[in-house]
């Protein structure tokens, strides 16, 4: 019983375990290879698959993604005989499960070494300056190659990857200190630009400050000249209507003569020969009565009155002296004196004291 029981056991595991060898589930996105007795069967694709146990065989599952693969720096020569080290990234995708194992051993190598020595062909035709900016054209040319070559491998390349493009350190140097002076360079023309452009626009401020000022100068002087004309017409018109005399002249050409000795600087100044007419006018008018003017007629003067009166008694002594021609000369008897005839009156000058005569008869 216990032998019977013990085989039965094993019969039932054995058939358990060989059921589940029968039964595969391969996930999303993968394939996997079935070889029946050592040659390609099917491929699997992804759910539940059934295969014969012991019989089928199924070979490593295969990512039908698309894969990003990383190679290391690879040295490369330029056409100008200068060594860079160029690292590149590799997008692919699997196509053709059966073809990725079947047609090469190592699909992953294959094209790194593919992407190698593609990538020393492209870059051996380019110098250093067109290596550096012309990473465009070097992917696009590497991904042509790369998609012919591993088309019969069952992957196809969407695209390759520049990552980075190192020269030897002397030439970095060197294209260091040539950026730097063409740094320098811009710089030092972009000042100069600026000092050229501000030196113009502080240029043309000053012409527009100095045609303004001119401008201001010339109507200020303008301005000044038309206030002097009108000031010069009105004194001459005032001057015309106030019909001013030689007398009023010379008075005004003495108040102009102190003005002359004001200056600091001077030590001695001349007087011209002109003074002694105009002090002799200015007595006369100070002696004898104003003209009859617009301007003094208004004004009362008593010098007027004095001199009307002083003319009455001219004329009251003419008559008296006229009187005493048509009757002839007197005496007297008791010794009057004999009057003389009265001399005639000047306004400026009083009149002399007559002295005492006394006729005698014969």
């Amino acid at each position: 019983m216990d032998a019977a029981l013990i085989a039965g056991i094993v019969i039932v595991l054995f058939a358990v375990f060989t059921v589940l060898r029968g039964v595969r589930i391969v996930p999303q996105a993968r394939a996997g290879n079935v070889e029946r007795l050592g040659r390609y069967y099917r491929t699997l694709g992804p759910g539940l698959n059934f295969v014969i146990p012991y019989v089928d065989r199924v070979r490593p599952l295969i990512d039908l993604r698309e894969q990003v693969v990383s190679f290391k720096p690879q040295p490369v020569i330029t056409e100008d005989n200068l060594v860079v080290d160029i690292d590149t990234v590799l997008y692919f995708q699997v196509t053709d499960p059966r073809a990725a194992a079947y047609e090469i051993a190592n699909f992953i190598q294959g094209v790194e070494q593919l992407t190698v020595t593609t990538l020393r062909n492209v870059v051996g035709g380019m110098d250093l300056e067109k290596t550096l900016t012309s990473r465009d054209t070097i992917n696009s040319q590497l991904r042509g190659v790369l998609d012919e070559a591993t088309g019969k491998w069952g992957i196809r390349v969407n695209r390759v990857e520049i990552k980075a493009i190192d020269p030897p350190k002397t030439i970095k140097e060197a294209m260091e200190k040539q950026m730097r002076a063409e740094r320098d360079k811009r710089a030092a023309i972009l000042t100069a630009e600026g000092l050229r452009q501000s030196q113009i626009l502080t240029a043309e401020g000053e012409k527009q400050s100095a045609i303004l000022r001119a401008e201001g100068e010339r109507t200020s002087a303008i301005l000044k000249a038309e206030g002097q004309s009108q000031a010069i017409d009105e004194v001459f018109q005032a001057v015309h209507r106030n019909d001013p005399d030689p007398k009023l002249l010379a008075y005004q050409y003495l108040q102009v003569l102190p003005q002359l000795a004001q200056g600091q600087g001077n030590t001695f100044w001349v007087i011209p020969s002109e003074v002694t007419s105009a002090l002799q006018g200015v007595s006369k008018a100070f002696t004898e009565a104003l003209p009859k003017s617009p301007a003094t007629r208004e004004v009362p003067d008593t010098r007027s009155a004095a001199k009307t009166a002083a003319t009455e008694a001219e004329e009251a002594a003419k008559a008296a002296i006229a009187d005493a021609e048509d009757t002839g000369p007197r005496s007297l008897t008791t010794g009057t004196p004999t009057l003389n005839p009265v001399p005639d009156l000047d306004v400026s000058e009083p009149a002399p004291a007559e002295k005492d005569t006394t006729r005698k008869e014969p």
